[in-house]
């Protein structure tokens, strides 16, 4: 039998969860890299702890030796990048420490495989991402489109995607970058637009927040299920040659339709009226305002018009990226937060009861 093992750096996150989740049911035996850190960052895994083939290791993306050890101790046959600071905002406060993880990191990877004599054995696949096209020079963007990093993230990036290619080309690896567009679920970080939105609209309508604050509502973004673009990773390391794909949906959608969506799901339909900083989302029932634009949430640089084209990956992978629509995957997000809300502030009630309890001595 084919042996089918599968490291994956980045488990804890939306894309390493959904794909460890893939993985395993078709098979593999998944090992997943993960920090120490003070603070438990697995939730997103907790489900698939003790899992017959998913096992957890502790190694980093700064430390060249731990990657040795543990692609030598695993020996895969496909190994995932999934691991970066993936926040754009962030990457302006911590340029330095996005450059030796986003960058360096993935050559740490390529030559963790060479040390390990695995060139000919084990598949590479590199997270890429749609900021590289950053101030975009055409659109949609595809496989061919020039870049134009707009951000210390995106230009750490393109160092991970040309330093595959070079490795790919250099010494006969397979080795390639999925350069994927943006991909939400209700497990994406909640310091993303998406998911900000998100929970923002759910709260508001539980009466648990006044007023969500946005950065440029005018941004366009392609955006799709996270669920179903970690198939199309898998399906890159598949095909017969090594080759670059965007994957994306093909449909382009502005913050301003994201927030609106939203809302509207639980009830709220807002107006928009204004425009730049001034712009505001009013709730067309009651007058309230609802969103408003905050210059603190505008960055130094900002990329505003990303759009992909999928053909490449329909055509030569089979991926379909229409699976599911821009807005089912705002409902699915929106209703998960609506019952995170609730649950959450069912516990909160509970720990309020107990601390009463106790302050009045009624438990000891």
């Amino acid at each position: 039998m084919e042996r089918k093992v599968a490291l994956i750096t980045g488990v804890t996150g939306q894309d390493g969860s959904y794909l460890s989740e893939f993985l395993l049911g078709k098979g593999y035996s998944v090992h997943g890299l993960i920090r120490r850190s003070s603070v438990d960052y697995r939730e997103r895994i907790a489900h698939l702890e003790g899992t017959p083939n998913f096992h957890l290791h502790y190694a980093d993306m700064n430390d060249s030796m731990s990657l040795v050890k543990l692609v030598g101790l695993v020996q895969p046959t496909e190994i995932y990048n999934l691991a970066a600071q993936s926040h754009v905002q962030v990457s302006f406060d911590a340029p330095e420490f996005t450059a030796d993880v986003d960058a360096v990191g993935v050559l740490r990877i390529l030559e963790a495989v060479r040390t390990n004599h695995l060139e000919k054995s084990c598949r590479i696949y590199q997270a890429s991402t749609s900021e590289l096209y950053g101030k975009v020079e055409e659109v949609p963007q595809n496989e061919k489109t020039p870049f134009h990093p707009y951000s210390p993230y995106a230009v750490a990036k393109l160092y991970g995607y040309w330093i595959i290619k070079e490795y790919r080309e250099a010494y006969n690896m397979f080795c390639c970058s999925g350069i994927l567009f943006n991909h939400e679920s209700e497990r994406r970080g909640e310091t993303f637009v998406t998911r900000k939105i998100t929970l923002a609209a759910a709260r508001i309508a539980q009466g648990k927040q006044d007023k969500l604050y946005l950065g440029n509502l005018s941004s366009l973004r392609d955006w799709g299920y996270a669920r179903d673009y970690v198939e199309c990773m898998w399906l890159i390391l598949q095909h017969e040659t090594p080759e670059d794909f965007v994957i994306a949906t093909g449909v382009q959608h502005s913050v301003r339709e994201f927030c609106y969506l939203a809302f509207k799901h639980v009830g709220i339909e807002l107006e928009f009226q204004g425009e730049g900083e001034n712009e505001k989302g009013i709730d067309k029932k009651t007058g309230r305002v609802l969103v408003e634009v905050s210059p603190d949430f505008y960055r130094p640089t900002d990329v505003v018009n990303l759009w992909g084209d999928p053909t490449k990956a329909k055509r030569e992978l089979g991926w379909n990226p229409a699976k599911t629509t821009f807005e089912q995957l705002v409902a699915l997000m929106v209703e998960h937060d609506m019952k995170k809300v609730a649950a959450d502030d069912a516990a909160s009630r509970v720990h309020m009861n107990l601390a009463e309890y106790l302050e009045k001595g009624v438990v000891k």
